[in-house]
C-alpha cells in the first residue's frame, strides 16, 4: 500500500505548535509599531537539525540541535529595528517588539487590518518527515556508499560520509494582516575520496542537497554520487597548471553557475543597487549583454534547495527574470527595496535565522538555453581552457570584480579537449565578463551541490545552473 505525503501542519495548529494565540500576535506587532513604523512582522522559527557522519568505515559522529524563537522588525522609512528572543512567551515577545519599536521610532501607532490565517498556504509534498526516522535507518545508507565508493577504484585510500537533515517549522505574520505557515525539509549528502598513486595523493569532493524528506535516500542518488566524486578525484592525477594569463574560457553546463552568483548576481541584489554600492545601480532597462541572454532567479524550482515556498518576508516564491535577452529588467527586492523602487517584492527577503532581519538574497539563479551545442562552443576556441568543478568565490559588489577557485578542467586546444588542468583561480569583472559571453549552450542544468552563499553575515542555501557558455577572455590564474 503507498504510504500518503506527509502533510505539514495548517496554519492554525502552527499556532498550537509556537504556543501562541492570534490575540497575542496582534499585541507583539502593536507593540512593535508603539513608536510609530510604518510595518512590522513576526518571524517564528522551530528547527531540529541532525548530523550523521562516517569515516574509516565506521560511524564515527552523530549529532542533534534545536533552535526555536521569534524575531521582531519594524520598519520605518529606511530605518528598521529588530530584536529577538529565544521564546515565544507572550512577555518576551513584547519586550523584543519595544526593543525593535525603539530602534525604528517616530510617533504613531498604526495596526492595518485583522489577522488572517487563511491568506496562503504552500504545501511541500514528501514522504516521511526526517523527524519521524531514527538514526538507525540512516546509518546504512551512509554506510552503501562508502562501500560503492571503494569499489570504483583500487587507489582509495579513505572515504569520508556525512548526512545532514533539517525540518523547520516557520510562522510569519504581519502588519498588514498577512499570516503564513511554512515546512522547510532540507538535506545535504557529501562524499569526500582520497586516492593514492605512485606516491601521488589527491582528493575530491561532491555532494547533493534537495528540499525533500527521507525519500531523498535512494539508490540511484548513492550511486550517482558515489561515481561522481571518483571521477572528480582520478582525473586530478593526469591534471596540471596551465600557463596563465588572459585567455578564452568556456563555463561548463552546471556549477559553472557560480560565474552567474559571483560575477553578477550579488551586484543584482536590490539592496546594493538602493545604496548606489553596485555597478549596476544605473544601469537597469539598459543593455547589459548579448541579446541572446536571459538571466533568471527562480524561487519555483520542486526540490531545489534554494527555492522557497514564500520568502521569509510571505511573499509568494517565484520566477524573476532579472536579465531579458540582455536588458537588465528587473533586481532582486525584498519588502523595502521593493518599497523604495515602487515595484512589487520579488519573493527574495531571505534571513539565516529568526535572530537576522531579512535581505535581498538570490535563491536559484542561472541563464537560460541558448542555441549552441557545446561541442561547437569548444571547437570555436583555439587555445583557452574548460572549467567545470568549482570550489568557492568572491566579489567586490562596487567594483564588479570577483574570483573563484577552479577544482578541475580541460586545456582547449584547436577546438578540442585535452591536457586536464586543476587548481587554477578564474579572475574578471562582472559586467566585462557578462558582455563577454559570445556563445550560449542549449544544456542548462541546474547544479544539485550543497551550495551556501555568505551576506552580511548571514548564509542561506542557494542554487545555480548554467548552459555551457564561451567568455571570450578571462583571467586564468596559472603557472607564469
Amino acid at each position: 500500500m503507498q504510504q500518503p505525503p506527509f502533510l505539514p501542519p495548517q496554519p492554525s495548529a502552527m499556532l498550537r505548535h509556537f504556543g501562541v494565540t492570534l490575540d497575542d500576535l496582534k499585541k507583539a506587532l502593536a507593540a512593535a509599531l508603539e513608536k510609530g513604523a510604518d510595518y512590522a512582522d513576526l518571524f517564528f522559527e522551530h528547527s531540529f537539525e541532525n548530523y550523521l557522519s562516517l569515516r574509516d568505515g565506521t560511524v564515527n559522529r552523530a549529532s542533534a540541535d534545536v533552535d526555536y524563537g521569534v524575531g521582531v522588525r519594524a520598519v520605518k522609512g529606511d530605518q528598521t529595528g529588530y530584536a529577538y528572543v529565544e521564546s515565544t512567551n507572550l512577555d518576551d515577545m513584547l519586550n523584543a517588539a519595544r526593543t525593535a519599536s525603539c530602534i525604528a521610532r517616530s510617533g504613531q501607532t498604526r495596526l492595518g487590518g485583522e489577522i488572517k490565517t487563511d491568506v496562503r498556504f504552500p504545501q511541500t509534498r514528501i514522504l516521511t518527515s526526517w523527524e519521524d526516522v531514527a538514526v538507525k535507518s540512516k546509518i546504512p545508507y551512509v554506510q552503501t556508499l562508502n562501500d560503492r565508493i571503494f569499489a570504483l577504484d583500487r587507489r582509495i585510500s579513505k572515504v569520508s560520509v556525512s548526512l545532514n537533515d533539517t525540518t523547520t517549522y516557520v510562522l510569519f505574520c504581519n502588519s498588514e494582516g498577512l499570516c503564513y505557515a511554512d515546512y522547510r525539509p532540507m538535506a545535504i549528502l557529501t562524499a569526500v575520496c582520497v586516492m593514492e598513486q605512485n606516491g601521488q595523493i589527491e582528493n575530491g569532493q561532491a555532494s547533493v542537497s534537495q528540499q525533500k524528506g527521507f525519500e531523498f535516500l535512494t539508490d540511484d542518488l548513492l550511486a550517482d554520487l558515489a561515481q561522481n566524486v571518483v571521477r572528480k578525484t582520478a582525473v586530478l592525477f593526469d591534471a596540471v597548471k596551465p600557463r596563465g594569463g588572459e585567455m578564452p574560457v568556456v563555463m561548463a553546463a552546471g556549477s559553472s553557475g557560480i560565474l552567474l552568483h559571483e560575477a553578477i548576481g550579488h551586484a543584482f541584489e536590490a539592496d546594493f543597487n538602493r545604496k548606489n554600492e553596485s555597478i549596476f545601480s544605473d544601469k537597469l532597462g539598459k543593455q547589459v549583454c548579448d541579446a541572446r541572454i536571459t538571466v533568471v532567479d527562480d524561487g519555483t524550482l520542486p526540490y531545489s534547495r534554494g527555492a522557497v515556498n514564500v520568502d521569509d518576508e510571505g511573499v509568494a516564491g517565484q520566477k524573476t527574470c532579472i536579465v531579458t535577452h540582455g536588458v537588465l529588467t528587473s533586481y532582486l527586492h525584498d519588502r523595502i527595496s521593493a518599497r523604495y523602487y515602487g515595484v512589487a517584492p520579488t519573493g527574495n527577503g531571505r534571513r539565516q535565522s529568526f535572530r537576522h532581519a531579512p535581505l535581498p538574497r538570490m535563491r536559484v539563479t542561472y541563464m537560460e538555453n541558448g542555441d549552441a551545442d557545446e561541442q561547437d562552443i569548444i571547437a570555436a576556441v583555439k587555445n583557452g581552457v574548460y572549467v567545470d568543478n568549482f570550489t568557492n568565490g568572491q566579489v567586490q559588489i562596487g567594483a564588479g570584480d570577483f574570483t573563484f577557485f577552479v577544482k578541475s578542467g580541460y586545456l582547449i586546444e584547436n577546438g578540442k579537449l585535452t591536457q586536464p588542468i586543476k587548481d587554477i583561480n578564474i579572475i574578471g569583472n562582472g559586467p566585462q565578463a557578462l558582455a563577454d559571453i559570445t556563445m550560449v549552450g542549449n544544456n542548462c542544468r541546474i547544479d544539485a551541490g550543497a551550495w551556501t552563499c555568505g551576506k552580511n553575515g548571514q548564509s542561506m542555501p542557494v542554487s545555480q545552473g548554467l548552459p555551457s557558455v564561451l567568455v571570450k577572455k578571462l583571467t586564468v590564474g596559472g603557472e607564469s
